[in-house]
């Protein structure tokens, strides 16, 4: 028996919801707002820019990274002493799960975002154009 059109439509899988996406529900409404799976985590990105990455994946990718510039570092560890350099991506700061302060810094960090603070957010790296392979005629394929 032939297998009908539908059979052979299979369930696009459906991603598990993240641990920490509690963290983006402040900024659904927001138009341009993206939740993005991005190196086994997910990154907030907002204006096109990427603002926060959430990762559970054990330390040190447990909890927040800050997307943000090193000229930024001393500014945002004034506001938020829990911040500490991340220790294999120093560009980023970390806020670690294991803070006593984790869920009240996280939510403030999350309203900066939504307040457009102009020390969070990196621009996401252009893409790569891949060389075009040209085939001639009698070439091996």
């Amino acid at each position: 028996m032939k297998p009908t059109r539908a059979a052979a439509v299979r369930p696009r899988a459906v991603k598990p919801e993240h641990p920490l996406q509690w963290l983006a529900e402040p900024l659904l409404d927001e138009p341009s707002f993206v939740l993005k799976s991005w190196f086994g985590g997910r990154t907030i990105m907002l204006h096109g820019h990427h603002h926060l990455f959430l990762t559970t994946q054990g330390e040190p990718w447990q909890g927040v990274l800050v997307c943000t510039f090193k000229g930024h570092h001393d500014s945002l560890r004034a506001d938020f002493p829990s911040l500490a350099p991340h220790p294999v991506l120093g560009k980023w700061l970390y806020l670690p799960e294991t803070s006593e302060t984790f869920e009240a810094d996280a939510r403030r960090l999350v309203q900066l975002v939504r307040a457009r603070d102009p020390r969070l957010g990196i621009p996401p790296s252009p893409k790569k154009k891949r060389a075009k392979k040209h085939v001639r005629f009698g070439d091996k394929l």
